[in-house]
């Protein structure tokens, strides 16, 4: 099974157990596979894995964010603003890795490589 035919099975699958869309295939996934780049979904990713990407994800785009629109303005120093990044990111990272781990947990969902599209059963 390609990529591509294991995440058309995946969104039935989303759909057939209750997952959103948006939970199953959160926008900057499917900007990543429309990239050409076959990562797994997040409901797929294991816990340490999904806690870095999304962690430092979130930092790099909410520290420059935060940064060009407040930090700048008001002088505050490299360090602090690097320190805020990565406790937000971390907050949101892990945040978000457990989410979606205790989806997955949930709905017994296998890893990304074991996945066939088909429930697994209990």
């Amino acid at each position: 099974m390609t990529h591509h035919e294991k995440l058309a099975a995946m969104h039935q699958h989303m759909i057939a157990i209750g997952v959103p869309a948006s939970t199953a295939a959160p926008l900057a996934w499917r900007l990543l596979w429309r990239l050409g780049v076959e990562v797994p979904p997040p409901l797929f990713v294991p816990f340490a894995t999904g806690a870095l990407a999304m962690s430092g994800a979130f930092a790099l785009v909410w520290g420059l964010l935060m940064w060009g629109l407040f930090w700048a303005r008001q002088g505050m120093p490299a360090s602090s603003v690097v320190a805020a990044a990565l406790a937000a990111g971390a907050l949101v990272g892990i945040s978000m890795a457990a989410y979606f781990r205790h989806l997955a947990r949930k709905h017994n969902l296998p890893s990304w490589a074991e996945y066939t599209g088909a429930p697994t059963r209990v």
